[in-house]
C-alpha cells in the first residue's frame, strides 16, 4: 500500500462521493475509481458499498480507515520532525492528556518553553489514559499526561505532586446539592455516570465497598464536558475530578471519605525523542523540584 493511495481512500471515505473527492484531489474520476479498485484487489476485500449518488464504507473499509489515518498521521508527524533541523529549533510536539489539574503544570511549561523557542508548536490530544497509551505505543505521541491507575513499567515518567480530588457533579436542584460532601450511602439510590476505564471503576468499587453492586449505572463517559451535559439533562450524577470548572446550574461535591488520584507525564523508554521533544523534556526537568518526581 502506498501512502498516496491511502490518502485517496481517506478523502473518498470522508466525502462519501468519488466525484467530490476526485475534484478535491485534482484527479479525474476514472483515475480515482481505478486506484480504489486496485486497493481492494491488493487487500482482497470490498471497502465500499456503492450506489449511484453515495458510497458507504463496509466493515473492512471502516477498519482500513482507522489504520490508514494512523499511518498517514505518523508519516506526517515524521515529516514535521525533520523539517528545519538545520536552523533554529522548530517542529511539533505531540502530547496526549487526560482531564486533570496537572494540565495546568503542562500549560505553564508550554508557555515558558515557547518564550524560548517560538517556532515549536504543540498538538494536544485529549482522551482518557487508555487511549493516550495506545497512541504513545504507536508512536503518534511524544508524551502522555496520564491519570492513574496506569502501568508505567515500559515508560520513563515524571510523577506529578498535585493530586486530583474526586467528587460528584450534580444539578443545583438535586437534593445532593445541599450537602458539603457525599458518602457512598448518599449515592446508592442515584443514577450515576462513571468513567469507562476498567481501572478507574475498580478504584471506585473499592471506595463504594459493598454498595458497589447495588449502584444504578446510567452511563459511562471519557470527557467531563459531555458528562456535564448529561447531568444537566437529568441522566444522572457524574463521578469525576474537581477540575475547577464553573457551571451555573451544576455543583461539584467532594467524596467523603476523600478519594484522590495521581498523574504521571510519560514517554516511551526506547523512543528517541525529536530535538524539540527532547529539549522540552529537559525544560520540564528544570521546573521546581516540588512539581514532580522523576522515574525511570
Amino acid at each position: 500500500m502506498e501512502l498516496r493511495v491511502l490518502r485517496y481512500f481517506l478523502a473518498v471515505a470522508r466525502e462519501e462521493n468519488i466525484t467530490k473527492a476526485a475534484a478535491l484531489l485534482h484527479l479525474t474520476q476514472p483515475t480515482l475509481s481505478r486506484q480504489l479498485m486496485q486497493l481492494e484487489e491488493e487487500l482482497g476485500v470490498q471497502l465500499f458499498h456503492r450506489s449511484r449518488y453515495r458510497i458507504i464504507l463496509t466493515n473492512d473499509g471502516m477498519l482500513l480507515r482507522r489504520r490508514a489515518q494512523e499511518l498517514v498521521d505518523l508519516a506526517d508527524k515524521t515529516a514535521r520532525e525533520f523539517a528545519g533541523r538545520e536552523t533554529e529549533l522548530m517542529g511539533e510536539i505531540a502530547i496526549g492528556a487526560g482531564e486533570t489539574r496537572s494540565m495546568t503544570f503542562l500549560s505553564r511549561a508550554i508557555v515558558s518553553f515557547r518564550a524560548l523557542y517560538p517556532k515549536v508548536t504543540f498538538r494536544i490530544f485529549s482522551a482518557n489514559a487508555d487511549d493516550v497509551k495506545e497512541r504513545l505505543d504507536m508512536g503518534l505521541l511524544d508524551m502522555g499526561l496520564l491519570t492513574e491507575p496506569v502501568d508505567v513499567g515500559k515508560y520513563a515518567f515524571c510523577r506529578m505532586q498535585e493530586k486530583d480530588r474526586w467528587g460528584v457533579l450534580v444539578r443545583t436542584d438535586s437534593p445532593l446539592a445541599a450537602l458539603e460532601a457525599v458518602t457512598p450511602e448518599d449515592l446508592e439510590s442515584v443514577p450515576l455516570l462513571l468513567s469507562g476505564r476498567e481501572g478507574v471503576q475498580r478504584e471506585l468499587a473499592n471506595w463504594f465497598g459493598n454498595r458497589w453492586e447495588r449502584l444504578e449505572i446510567a452511563a459511562t463517559f471519557n470527557l467531563i464536558l459531555n458528562a456535564a451535559n448529561m447531568v444537566r439533562c437529568g441522566v444522572g450524577a457524574a463521578l469525576g475530578f474537581d477540575l475547577n470548572l464553573a457551571f451555573d446550574d451544576l455543583r461539584f461535591l467532594p467524596l467523603s471519605p476523600a478519594m484522590e488520584t495521581g498523574t504521571v507525564l510519560v514517554w516511551k523508554k526506547d523512543q528517541v525523542l525529536t530535538p524539540a521533544a527532547e529539549t522540552f523534556h529537559q525544560h520540564i526537568k528544570q521546573c521546581p523540584a516540588d512539581t514532580f518526581q522523576e522515574g525511570t
